[in-house]
């Protein structure tokens, strides 16, 4: 009996041991791991505004008279279906002497001008002072016409030989066809005329040009360009 019961003491025993050994060990309980913590806002890329491309100013060293070129581009617009290439037109100034270089090749797209000398009409002229002073569409007068023209290609012909066709495009010179108004070369207007002359001969109302200047004015003018002439 005394046995039993030192046997149930130290069972108890035991078990309270164990119940302390439980008690002592750690409870670990499983917690949500933190949140990472957001990237930093990146600012957007700054808009750079960019300036819109425009063409570089057309004649940059003032070689043509404002009205004459504004004349001139203000033609372009009008005569559009007639006049369908833009890259260049050619503009003549007859307010000036005949022995200045008033034949211009504008480049409409770079803006560089070539500069050139042609001839006007005798009677437009007819004291041969060296400045046109009237002007006619009037078959015969052999006077220069003013006003819009469309290139209309190379040609030959059996007096003038190579050329380039002009159709008049206004009431001022319509009948350039009928009149044989072109621009071809000419020894009155060659460089040794004007040193010996001091100034260029006179057409028949043609824009007549030096025969060593003709050739690249011929390919380049080509067909459906503006030619302008205004005094």
């Amino acid at each position: 009996m005394r046995l039993s019961r030192r046997g149930l003491i130290l069972g108890g025993s035991a078990m309270l041991a164990g119940c302390a050994s439980a008690r002592a060990t750690p409870i670990v309980t499983a917690t949500a791991a933190a949140p990472l913590p957001a990237p930093p806002a990146v600012p957007p890329a700054p808009v750079v505004a960019t300036a819109a491309l425009t063409p570089p100013p057309l004649d940059p060293r003032g070689h043509v008279r404002k009205e004459l070129m504004e004349r001139a581009m203000a033609a372009l617009d009008v005569h559009h279906r007639r006049i369908p290439l833009r890259d260049r037109m050619y503009l003549v100034d007859f307010k000036k002497f005949s022995g200045d270089e008033r034949l211009y090749e504008v480049d409409l797209e770079g803006g560089q001008v070539t500069v050139l000398r042609t001839c006007h009409g005798r009677g437009s002229d007819p004291s041969h002072t060296g400045y046109a002073q009237r002007f006619s569409n009037t078959p015969d007068s052999n006077m220069s016409s003013v006003g819009a023209y469309a290139t209309a290609g190379a040609s030959w012909g059996s007096q003038q030989g190579p050329n380039v066709l002009l159709d008049g495009l206004e009431y001022t010179n319509d009948k350039a066809r009928e009149r044989a108004i072109i621009i071809h070369g000419a020894d009155y207007a060659d460089p040794d005329f004007l040193a010996r002359e001091g100034k260029l001969g006179r057409s028949y109302g043609c824009f007549s040009v030096a025969h060593a200047d003709l050739p690249s004015l011929r390919d380049r003018m080509g067909e459906g360009r503006l030619l302008f002439a205004w005094a």
